[in-house]
């Protein structure tokens, strides 16, 4: 099995599995447990988010937005931003360009 697709520790109560990326995509899969955090940052890259199951409130400079199952939220590069599972669920994360921070563990 490659590296890339391997479950990993991201936070208390999250893991990540990071799929093989394209040139300039990447895409994770992030499960949460009820009540688990994907703390506060930033990075200069931007984000597409989807819901796979579950409910999430997501914070961007400071605004808060609930997704659930089959939506969406955008996150612009360098915005600060996190996100807590109201409900254990999991999300589906695009970045571009590569987030060379995870890949290069």
């Amino acid at each position: 099995m490659s590296d890339h697709l391997k479950w990993e520790a991201a936070e208390p109560g999250v893991k990540r599995k990071i799929f093989p990326p394209g040139d300039s995509i990447m895409m994770m899969e992030v499960h949460f447990e009820e009540g688990a955090e994907g703390y506060e940052h930033s990075h200069p890259h931007e984000q597409l988010t989807y819901c796979l199951r579950g409910k999430f409130a997501f914070t961007i400079e400071g605004e808060t937005t609930i997704i659930g199952p089959g939506e969406t939220i955008f996150i612009p590069g360098g915005a600060k931003h996190g996100a807590k599972a109201i409900e254990a669920g999991a999300i589906i994360d695009t970045f571009t360009p590569l987030r060379n921070d995870l890949l290069n563990r």
